[in-house]
């Protein structure tokens, strides 16, 4: 297998057990209604006050029909609410409700208990350097495809 094949292959299986877990201890706090597609989506709008449409697509890596029907989904589960921009009214921002509000609370315990359990299995030190490896490989890697961008 080649090498980036198999960081692909890694990087996917780790984050669907992420995800897995995350989702699992949110359906146990009574989140039970969330997909694991809408997991990305809440974190960037919990994580970012705000954010418009186009903002949380270009982050997660979705296409406007998809992200259209997430949000759709989201607001009728009672998670988002969408206002108009106040500098320009074509532009929908996304904000959390009260019951998002609490889901937000919920989702960040939840991600600080699978911390916990993934320091407790590599430690601290070695999770950081991961997080940091990872980040600098998504930094640079993002860099360099718009850099072969035509102008």
């Amino acid at each position: 297998m080649k090498k980036i094949s198999l960081i692909g292959s890694l990087l996917k299986r780790i984050y669907r057990s992420y995800s897995s877990e995350l989702l699992d201890l949110l359906q146990h706090r009574g989140f039970t209604d969330l997909r694991p597609s809408f997991l990305e989506v809440l974190l960037f709008i919990c994580e970012n006050e705000g954010p418009s449409i186009k903002e949380i697509g270009k982050a997660c890596g979705l296409k406007k029909q998809t992200m259209t029907s997430h949000l759709n989904e989201l607001e009728k589960r009672g998670y988002i609410e969408r206002k108009a921009n106040l500098r320009d009214k074509r532009e929908q921002k996304i904000f959390l409700t009260r019951y998002g509000e609490k889901f937000k609370l919920n989702l960040f315990e939840g991600i600080d208990e699978i911390e916990r359990s993934y320091t407790q299995v590599i430690g601290e030190v070695e999770l950081d350097r991961v997080g940091h490896l990872l980040k600098n490989f998504h930094t640079k890697i993002s860099s360099s495809k718009s850099d072969e961008l035509p102008l």
